[in-house]
């Protein structure tokens, strides 16, 4: 079958999409790549990724081109759920025979109530989706079909799980680069925390932390950390200085790539001829000597989850890195000249006031080059959404409001949704706001236009969404009234 991986429209400045971990109204301009949609299109011929949200298409001209297809691959989430369920029934009105597959976390947790939304979905596609895409398009019995959802004689099956594909099958797999240049302009991706133009693939799936509040571990690629042989990383690394001339940054995107210290050793080794700059994600409790071999093979910044800095908080959520741990790899960090871009989530169990401000507080002290503030948000699938729904916490219907608007969804009995929400702005401020701060921004400024201009641009976008923030505040507030 003619098949069509789309990235559907989303509401105004929804930052979300099949290579988003964390599906929320962006505060800069940003969009990552569809990568979990480009690795099956590399396995189907003649196949396209239509990426709606960086090429600007509304729902309209999303079905004009989704119409052509007999099989239409979409990506959902939680909270633009609802908002694709429109883009579905908008596809099959056009076009009756077209077979409709949602993917994702959301229908991999919830395959029935996915399927039970609208009649236009024909399939939903369990964990990875990769092979049993593939196995649609080519005509395969559905039946013989590992991980999908679907209706026969109007009755809900569901199909044993997929087994994760192992290391020397992720090898095997095309390169998800080649897939970008076919169908993508890489220079309208961008990552805040990342020198632009970037490029992010991965070198491996899962996570062996056991967080309970992040999606894709839990739901979609499991705790074991597969991973791809170093050659076949390189090979591909080698290959995007083709594809891509004028890119300044790899970001690999595995949800720890530091999971396997030698590995990591190794591939910084093996990079470091190569004089490429890169990123990543880990977790901060990488020892001295991996991050000095990683600094030495080009790395310039990690992405780090510190969440709180609350003991406590961190024990509930199972973080698994403690609070001394993780000052010791800051310094480290910072001694070495590696940059980190932390992220931090208000409103996870066991939050107070007094725990909020502790956060802020600790934010300071580590002292990132950049941060990101975050609702706790509990997707369904995940621990945290079942200790949520449990105790009463949360609503899943009001993930969202009607433009789209991510909420804060957690209403704790001492702490309200809307304090955690407003307390999103008052971290920020708190933080960007610091002569310290101020001064060192100002003279990066002054150092390069380029990054005069994007610093600039940035801040703009910034104070635009925290006025937006404040006229949400205003009128949970006056709804409240």
């Amino acid at each position: 079958m003619r098949t069509l991986f789309l990235n559907p429209p989303a509401y105004d400045n929804f930052d979300g999409g099949a290579g988003s971990r964390y599906q929320a109204t962006r505060e800069v301009w940003s969009f990552w790549y569809p990568t979990w949609l480009c690795y099956p299109a590399g396995m189907i011929q003649d196949s396209r990724v239509l990426d709606a949200p960086p090429e600007g298409l509304n729902q309209a001209q999303s079905v004009d081109i989704a119409q052509a297809y007999d099989f239409v691959v979409l990506h959902t989430s939680t909270p633009s759920f609802k908002m694709d369920v429109q883009t579905a029934q908008m596809i099959k009105d056009r076009n009756p025979q077209a077979i409709i597959a949602f993917v994702g976390g959301h229908p991999t947790a919830m395959p029935e109530q996915t399927l039970q939304a609208s009649t236009a979905i024909d399939i939903a596609a369990r964990k990875e989706f990769d092979w049993s895409m593939k196995e649609v398009a080519e005509g395969l019995d559905w039946e013989r079909i590992r991980g999908i959802s679907y209706r026969k004689n109007g009755q809900i099956v569901h199909n044993l799980d997929r087994t994760p594909m192992t290391d020397e099958e992720l090898d095997r797999l095309p390169f998800v680069t080649s897939i970008y240049a076919r169908d993508l302009d890489f220079r309208k991706y961008n990552s805040p925390y990342c020198q632009y133009p970037y490029v992010s693939l991965y070198t491996g799936r899962g996570c062996p932390a056991r967080c309970t509040f992040c999606l894709w571990p839990q739901v979609t690629t499991g705790h074991s950390y597969r991973t791809r042989s170093v050659d076949n990383v390189i090979a591909e690394v080698q290959e995007m200085t083709r594809l891509f001339p004028g890119m300044k940054e790899i970001f690999f995107d595995d949800d720890t790539f530091t999971a396997d210290p030698k590995r990591a050793r190794e591939i910084a080794r093996r990079l470091k001829p190569l004089g490429l700059c890169w990123s990543t994600n880990s977790r901060a409790n990488v020892d001295y000597e991996t991050l000095k071999i990683m600094k030495d093979g080009g790395l310039r910044l990690f992405v780090i989850g510190y969440e709180s800095g609350n003991a406590q908080i961190l024990k509930n959520i199972r973080k698994g890195v403690a609070l001394e741990t993780a000052r010791r790899f800051t310094k480290d960090c910072h001694t070495l000249g590696i940059l980190i871009h932390g992220t931090f989530i208000l409103g996870l169990p066991g939050e107070t006031r007094e725990t909020m401000r502790e956060t802020m507080r600790f934010a300071r002290e580590m002292n990132p080059e950049t941060i990101q503030v975050s609702l706790a948000s509990p997707y369904p699938g995940t621990a945290f959404y079942d200790h949520a729904v449990e105790h009463g916490l949360i609503k899943p219907e009001d993930m969202v409001d009607e433009t789209g608007y991510q909420k804060c969804v957690i209403n704790y009995p001492h702490l309200s949704s809307e304090e955690i929400f407003s307390t999103v702005e008052r971290f920020y401020t708190s933080y960007y706001l610091r002569p310290r701060y101020i001064l060192k921004a100002v003279k990066k400024m002054a150092a390069d236009s380029e990054e005069r201009k994007r610093m600039w641009q940035e801040g703009k976008d910034f104070f635009r969404t925290m006025r937006t923030r404040r006229q949400m505040t205003g009128k949970s507030a006056s709804s409240a009234a």
